[in-house]
């Protein structure tokens, strides 16, 4: 179980590098509209619901439940043994709650499930201005929902994949996870950094691109 909670979180964690490079792309500007571009090239797929519910919706799902178990279960000892993987270890946990609250809110909101013509509602022949239209719903979303969620969810895979390869045995020694260690600083630096570029774009009304 272990295991398989490990496989989803990488699957949905490869999923949202995607995501959040493709989001990255609304500090290009509308002229041409590359983020529409991508949109359009993701909601062509054949068969997309089905690659939704596959690789997305039932990974997190499975992750989500099985995660939060683990975290109730889970006895953190910080208090006791201030180490620093400790800290990480109640850290990974605090993000997770965040996160799934934050997936929640991001796909009910886009999905119009709350409210077809809320602001929050995403249209994909509209990808760009109702993007920046549903962080812009109003200022606790946009100035503290997003970048929490932001932070959370880029915290959380870059060291759930440090984790990840301690699970799956790629990682023994000390040195192997110290290397890792920094590949997944790379990777938390650069989603970060996509994620809050997009988030930048938003808040800025378009007016913030490149």
């Amino acid at each position: 179980m272990r295991r398989l909670h490990s496989l989803t979180g990488i699957l949905f964690g490869g999923y949202i590098i995607v995501h959040l490079l493709i989001n990255a792309t609304l500090i290009q500007g509308t002229n041409p509209d590359v983020f529409q571009a991508q949109v359009d090239k993701i909601h062509s797929l054949p068969f997309l619901i089905v690659i939704e519910w596959v690789f997305i919706y039932m990974p997190i799902i499975f992750h989500g439940v099985y995660g939060t178990y683990i975290a109730i279960a889970g006895r953190p000892n910080v208090r006791s043994y201030p180490y620093e993987k400790n800290y990480f270890y109640v850290a990974q946990r605090v993000s997770a709650i965040l996160l799934l609250a934050f997936i929640a809110f991001h796909v009910l909101g886009m999905k119009g499930v709350l409210g077809a013509s809320s602001p929050l509602t995403f249209d994909p022949q509209k990808a760009t201005a109702t993007t920046i239209s549903h962080i812009n719903a109003n200022w606790f979303t946009a100035w503290f929902v997003y970048p929490v969620g932001i932070l959370a969810g880029t915290f959380h895979l870059a060291n759930g994949f440090w984790t990840a390869a301690i699970t799956w045995g790629l990682t023994v020694s000390s040195t192997a996870q110290k290397r890792w260690g920094l590949v997944c600083i790379g990777l938390f630096a650069v989603t970060f950094l996509a994620g809050m570029s997009a988030w930048l774009v938003a808040v800025s009304g378009g007016k913030f691109t490149f």
